[in-house]
């Protein structure tokens, strides 16, 4: 029974929205308003059960001389993060918690970033290996696109042209094609849910 009654209560709840969606009025609207407010409360729960989860793992990993160190930052990193966020001042500008994020959060991020670019070029090596009709479409396409941020002279006006028909016709295709199979992916997916075949949110298989 503690199984089959989150079932019950997802494939109602699911049925009820779907409804819903088709039903213009004001009691259609308050409910779809009535459902996000409860998405918001349940999602505030799940940052407090996602902050606990961290705080968990973090301090069973200072027990392991080896991850202590990099546990031990995380957890200094965050106390100092939310103390620092429950000042007075806050998160305004100039205050040790937007110093600590300006100065060491974004240049960390952007150092991460920076180094996808390694990976990034080594795909396309990969990718760009003229070895096949289609991998060779794909290396003259992706040229011709690089080709719009360098000063042609009197060729960036075709290149121009040519980029733009590029990105507007074929890429654009793919692109919706793959928009496509998302919807649709995400259609059965939430059907499976509703009906009872998905049941990975319960914690098992």
């Amino acid at each position: 029974m503690k199984k089959q009654i989150p079932i019950y209560f997802v494939l109602v709840s699911g049925i009820v929205m779907i409804i819903q969606y088709f039903i213009p009025s004001e009691e259609s609207e308050w409910l779809f308003t009535y459902a996000n407010d409860w998405v918001i409360v349940i999602g505030i729960f799940a940052l407090a059960l996602g902050i606990w989860s961290l705080l968990r793992s973090e301090f069973k990993k200072l027990k392991n001389p080896k991850e202590a160190f990099y546990a031990g930052t995380v957890l200094f990193g965050y106390f100092i993060m939310v103390f620092t966020a429950l000042t007075r001042e806050g998160r305004e500008a100039g205050t040790l918690h937007m110093n600590l994020f300006n100065n060491i959060l974004i240049p960390i991020q952007a150092t991460i970033f920076a180094l996808l670019a390694f990976y990034i070029a080594s795909a396309a090596y990969r990718a760009f290996r003229a070895r096949t009709v289609l991998a060779t479409i794909l290396l003259l396409a992706a040229f011709i696109v690089m080709l719009r941020l360098i000063p042609l002279g009197p060729l960036s006006a075709i290149n121009q042209t040519a980029v733009g028909w590029i990105l507007a016709v074929p890429n654009m295709a793919a692109k919706r094609a793959i928009t496509m199979g998302v919807g649709l992916g995400a259609i059965a997916t939430c059907i499976k849910i509703i009906l009872g075949i998905e049941r990975t949110y319960l914690g098992h298989d």
